[in-house]
């Protein structure tokens, strides 16, 4: 059995693959310990094997109480986001940066590499494309919060070399569709649309109704970390780097999908007020061609109608 470590785990994602984590196990056995790191933890799943640690990742005392748990396998999830980074540097540089490499380097003390999977983002490539992109697009992040993530994926690329981890990095797409309006969150817009139509309330949109997204669910999200915590690094690229598969959908897209889903009413729910940044930032994304990244087994949500599902936890597409 085995004892994995979160960070982030109040979060979004990190709520979702606790309880994935904690009825499935990891590679299909139960787990000896699950230890939980983040602010808080207000209403947070519990259980026997759970182990609770409250604080800062960018407190060295936090990490090293969570190391101390000797993990065999860690997701690193937690994060500022891009928009609050850039609000705050110097929150942004502890947060994305600094925690990340010492919880790397706090790894050299356990016994045996712990399996790391670092959440990495979209926000690495910045905000120049022209016409279809691919994985192997050259990184040019155009806000801190790409710039720490691009960091962090060469740092414990090296870590691993090194023997300290055995670690992959992800990068994530705008991932839906989060409850909370978190207004660190510069993506935030594309959780609103969903939950707002579903629950018949107007939304205003940041970006252009001809806007373009790279859309997962959270469900999908969580499939692909655990699909990477388990398969055998040897097959990993030496960058052990890979973009997550996404579905390129525009706003007209997704709210047909979500249309389809609770009646074509929900259309006139939605406006527009284009945020210059935010559109051309998020809402300006040509497609991505991912092979190498969907022949090593991670996947997308196959569709706008099963993304909805996916997203706002319902059953199968209509």
């Amino acid at each position: 059995m085995s004892c994995v470590l979160v960070t982030g785990a109040q979060g979004f994602i990190g709520q979702q693959l606790v309880q994935r984590l904690l009825t499935a196990g990891l590679n299909g056995q139960p787990l000896r310990k699950l230890v939980l790191v983040d602010l808080a933890f207000d209403g947070a799943a519990a259980g026997a094997c759970v182990q609770h640690i409250a604080g800062s990742v960018a407190e060295r005392g936090v990490l090293q109480r969570a190391i101390d748990t000797r993990p065999d396998c860690i997701f690193h999830l937690a994060s500022v986001p891009g928009g609050a980074a850039e609000r705050d540097p110097a929150l942004g540089r502890s947060v994305n940066l600094d925690a990340t490499l010492n919880l790397l380097d706090a790894c050299r003390s356990l016994a045996q590499p712990p399996r790391f999977v670092y959440a990495s983002s979209v926000a690495v490539y910045g905000d120049r494309f022209s016409g279809v992109a691919s994985e192997d697009l050259a990184p040019a992040p155009a806000i801190s919060y790409g710039a720490h993530k691009l960091a962090c994926e060469i740092l414990l690329a090296d870590a691993s070399r090194r023997g300290w981890v055995d670690g992959c990095s992800v990068r994530l797409p705008g991932i839906v569709a989060r409850r909370d309006e978190n207004a660190g969150l510069a993506s935030a817009f594309m959780s609103q649309l969903f939950w707002s139509l579903a629950e018949g309330r107007a939304v205003t949109l940041p970006v252009s109704p001809t806007g373009s997204c790279w859309w997962m669910s959270a469900r999908t999200c969580v499939d692909n970390l655990l699909h990477m915590a388990r398969m055998d690094s040897g097959l990993w690229n030496a960058q052990r780097s890979y973009q997550m598969p996404v579905l390129h959908l525009t706003m007209g897209e997704v709210i047909d999908a979500l249309a389809q889903r609770f009646g074509p009413g929900v259309r006139d729910l939605v406006s527009y007020a284009p945020d210059p940044f935010i559109d051309r930032v998020f809402a300006r994304l040509p497609p991505l061609r991912t092979p190498n990244a969907q022949q090593l087994g991670l996947r997308h949500d196959g569709d706008a109608p099963t993304l909805v599902c996916n997203a706002l936890g319902l059953g199968q597409a209509r």
